[in-house]
């Protein structure tokens, strides 16, 4: 079978008494098609370690931020307060607070011992009011009902808890708050300004301590309030559109005898 002539071959027949001319674009080409399976060789190893750079590159990056999603020619942030995950936002603070300052659910708001928390008027207009006849010492459960009205310019859509938080205080300290297991549904809101919406509510007249909140409910069998006037509370985390805030509203007084 012919093979094909070496350079040397080729260059020892120049220097042989030639029976023809020598062909150098000939042993360019012949050299350069020797050459050219070597060089497709290393590109090849060359192009699969960028690849493998890139696929590792993009790995990285995805174990680093996960469940963030990147789109081409775009950026998106992840703001703390946002996620039903992490808490919520302080919405006490005004619109110049720090999203990701964190404050405790309505339930939370003002414990057992302390005084009741001072909360800033909602940015939405939302307020929060209360209505509970006078009780009778010793009574087991007081009904009432709480008002969610909207006094803004704009109408608001959203949903919260079923019931509101409430707080029974006596000369600004707290006596009871809303405790225990939660009721797991929600409450639509779509108030245009000046509707309202009512929620049921209730509170119970008896006096819990400081160690009552270090539990999932409060203890059984807690000592009665004693007759007097005391002042009811609401509190509500609503979430919407721009976020989750807390409403709350005026207290209204009543009286055990």
């Amino acid at each position: 079978m012919p093979t094909e002539p070496t350079l040397s071959d080729l260059f020892s027949a120049a220097n042989a008494p030639a029976t023809k001319s020598l062909d150098a674009q000939q042993i360019i080409r012949r050299s350069k098609r020797r050459r050219l399976p070597g060089k497709i060789a290393v590109g090849s190893v060359v192009s699969l370690a960028v690849a493998g750079i890139g696929f590792a590159g993009v790995n990285g990056f995805a174990s680093i931020s996960p469940g963030v999603t990147a789109t081409s020619g775009s950026a998106e942030s992840f703001d703390a307060a946002d996620s039903p995950a992490t808490g919520y936002g302080d919405s006490s603070a005004g619109s110049g607070a720090d999203p990701s300052i964190m404050r405790a659910p309505a339930e939370k708001l003002s414990l057992c011992g302390g005084t009741v928390a001072e909360v800033a008027p909602s940015e939405s207009g939302l307020e929060l009011t209360v209505d509970f006849p006078d009780a009778a010492v010793g009574s087991t459960s007081v009904m009432g009902t709480a008002t969610l009205t909207n006094t803004g310019s704009s109408t608001v859509i959203g949903y919260s808890a079923a019931t509101p938080a409430i707080t029974l205080a006596l000369d600004g300290t707290v006596i009871w708050h809303s405790n225990g297991p939660m009721i797991m549904s929600i409450a639509e809101i779509s108030l245009a300004p000046g509707e309202s919406m009512s929620y049921p509510a209730s509170f119970t007249p008896v006096v819990c301590g400081v160690e009552d909140d270090l539990g999932d409910s409060f203890r059984d069998a807690l000592p009665a309030a004693s007759p007097g006037e005391y002042t009811v509370s609401a509190a509500l985390d609503v979430s919407g559109d721009l976020g989750t805030e807390l409403v709350t509203g005026p207290a209204s007084t009543i009286t055990l005898r």
